[in-house]
């Protein structure tokens, strides 16, 4: 489907002129589907499937309030989801956020959930998004820590 040099020339083309993603093809659950290290190089072996497994995903919703993202992974009947607000600033755009809860739950019982605090503006958390598919089935990005990813728009909703 893609490959590493398809994402960075798309985002030279973000860079340079921005990427047209409109705020609002970006709502929804987001599954990922693959990942390159920061120079685009396939992640060690079995990264990508084991994440798959996991059901490693997050959603972005928008309300008068603003952005919230949710990001989770899942284990059998094991959810671990961490929520926080969200904005999206710039032309390419960031998408800046921070995770203000974390929940371990069973199921629909909740076994914890904790606050977390706000990291200063220096280490804030965010995906430079890169492109999306004009049907907005497919996201593109690079998060803090450089990596890259694909993520697929799930028909389903978040759990």
């Amino acid at each position: 489907m893609f490959n590493a040099e398809t994402i960075l020339a798309l985002e030279q083309t973000a860079r340079s002129q921005g990427s047209e993603i409109q705020p609002t093809s970006l709502e929804g659950v987001w599954r990922l589907k693959q990942t390159w290290t920061r120079e685009g190089n396939r992640p060690s072996p079995g990264t990508d499937p084991l994440l798959r497994s996991l059901g490693a995903q997050f959603s972005l919703s928008s309300s008068s309030d603003g952005w919230t993202i949710v990001n989770q992974v899942t284990l059998g009947a094991l959810r671990l989801r961490f929520e926080g607000p969200a904005r999206l600033s710039g032309p390419r755009p960031l998408l800046l956020f921070h995770f203000h809860t974390v929940q371990l739950m069973l199921g629909s019982i909740t076994l914890l959930k904790r606050s977390i605090p706000e990291p200063p503006s220096q280490r804030q958390p965010f995906f430079a998004l890169i492109a999306t598919s004009a049907d907005g089935q497919w996201l593109t990005a690079r998060g803090r820590g450089g990596g890259l990813a694909l993520w697929m728009k799930s028909a389903l909703p978040s759990r």
